[in-house]
């Protein structure tokens, strides 16, 4: 699993299942829209997506977030570039991204568990962030299995 995570040769060999490839590609999709919308739209992505009541802030404290929201979704850009390349170039590096991807997001679900975030009832952010959990999750695992290690154990 190691030598799939982390191949000796990166080059666009890709020895998992395919849906897996569609999988990645729908999740950096998602997460360059989202990105996009953070950079462009941080306000709005702040109260209503994450449901953070920036209307209760100082105009100050509400700018500082929504910078906040434009940094990190030009950070969240820059790893979906990354994964672009990848997906076009490199594509033994495919269960790695996952597995960065994965890592990223659940480190800052930890953080937040840490340091909470006030918000204002269930914001639909949530259930987006469950979707891309379990894409990234399922994904893995599919570009983790390949059908040449199911051939030679049978």
């Amino acid at each position: 699993m190691l030598n799939q995570l982390l191949p000796r040769h990166v080059d666009n060999t890709y020895h998992g299942y395919k849906l897996a490839l569609w999988l990645f590609a729908l999740l950096v999709l998602m997460k360059v829209a989202m990105s996009l919308n953070s950079i462009f739209n941080g306000y709005s992505v702040a109260t209503s997506a994450d449901g953070i009541p920036l209307d209760t802030f100082t105009p100050a404290g509400a700018q500082a977030v929504v910078s906040l929201f434009a940094a990190w979704g030009l950070a969240q850009l820059i790893i979906c570039l990354l994964c672009i390349v990848v997906l076009a170039r490199y594509r033994a590096l495919v269960p790695f991204m996952f597995a960065l991807v994965l890592l990223e997001h659940l480190s800052r679900r930890l953080i937040f568990l840490v340091m909470p975030i006030v918000r204002t009832g269930t914001p639909p952010g949530f259930f987006v962030n469950l979707v891309l959990l379990a894409l990234m999750v399922v994904g893995l695992a599919l570009s983790l299995r390949s059908h040449d290690n199911l051939q030679a154990r049978e």
